[in-house]
């Protein structure tokens, strides 16, 4: 082949991919915006509050479609090993609790301020890796970390909507998140790849969370009371909920065999930027949005904390960029 025509083809193969990484991106962008409010819709619009059954039927219609992907050759999934799995049970408990506890605190915060408190979740791993690992930490980093503890410490004093449940579940949000990802990236490599790692939460999940419903929650018997338990609204959020919650979790493996870590972290930015609220570009147009949707009451504290905090995530993108 002439010379011209291989860097012809060469040009060709990298604006594919190039295209394919963008559309990947904007995909996980999108889900990640549209899984949040509709979330927030079904929890506060239309105040469905009983996280077992909620969380139940996602982790339901999630493993079912990945399994039906793997099924039809869509993803590869080996989870034979019995070690392996063995291995990865305590990432699911976790994976329990992120969700349990994440749902319950949506339901009571507004967006940014759940997804301000849910990225001082960075703030454990920056400190397991200076601390145990011994790893070197950039300034950059320690900043990010530094801006988000304190946006996150500082909004429990200026939330003119403050709920003090909300923030409890929060908190136990960020911390089974923290603990999540330490064990995730202790593994690695892992004999688990990120779709075998998923599929694992999602049958742990729908197991745990199935035997949570016949506990003295309350959520079996008072859904029975909910009104619009038969209205097309709500059927359509919670298969919305369900479908979403699956594409956002195959969009963003998939960003991650695509990407550099730091390349996916800012696509996970820039979608948290468009939902306004588990990466700051996704932050921004995500507590936009949610501010135009929903009842929010920002003041000059709250705002000051949730742009500290944004200014942290950004940090952080930057210096993992930095790092690959």
């Amino acid at each position: 082949m002439p010379i011209g025509g291989a860097r012809s083809h060469v040009a060709v193969q990298a604006a594919r991919i190039c295209t394919r990484r963008c559309l990947v991106g904007l995909t996980l962008s999108t889900c990640y915006l549209a899984f949040y409010l509709t979330n927030k819709y079904l929890c506060v619009v239309l105040k469905f509050t009983y996280p077992t059954l909620f969380q139940g039927w996602q982790m339901l219609i999630g493993g079912l479609l990945l399994h039906v992907s793997w099924k039809l050759g869509w993803v590869e999934i080996n989870s034979n090993s019995r070690s392996a799995v063995l291995m990865w049970l305590p990432a699911s408990v976790l994976f329990v609790g992120i969700i349990y506890a994440g749902s319950r605190a949506l339901s009571r915060l507004a967006i940014p301020v759940f997804l301000t408190l849910h990225n001082a979740a960075e703030v454990i791993i920056c400190g397991h890796q200076k601390c145990f690992w011994k790893e070197k930490t950039s300034p950059a980093k320690l900043c990010s970390a530094f801006f988000l503890l304190a946006a996150a410490g500082c909004l429990p004093f200026n939330d003119s909507q403050f709920d003090s449940d909300g923030y409890f579940w929060a908190v136990i949000h960020l911390t089974c998140m923290g603990v999540y990802k330490i064990l995730r990236k202790s593994q690695k490599p892992s004999a688990l790849s990120d779709i075998d790692q998923q599929y694992l939460n999602y049958i742990f999940r729908t197991a745990v969370i199935g035997q949570l419903q016949f506990l003295p929650t309350g959520d079996l018997l008072g859904v029975l009371d909910f009104p619009f338990l038969y209205f097309y609204r709500f059927h359509g959020s919670c298969w919305a909920s369900g479908l979403l919650g699956f594409l956002l979790m195959f969009s963003t493996v998939k960003l991650r065999s695509l990407l550099a870590p730091g390349q996916c972290a800012a696509w996970v930015f820039f979608a948290k930027e468009n939902k306004e609220a588990d990466e700051l570009t996704d932050m921004v147009l995500t507590a936009g949005s949610s501010i135009l949707l929903f009842d929010v009451i920002p003041t000059r504290a709250t705002v000051g904390c949730l742009l500290l905090g944004g200014l942290g995530e950004a940090l952080l993108v930057f210096s993992e960029r930095k790092g690959t």
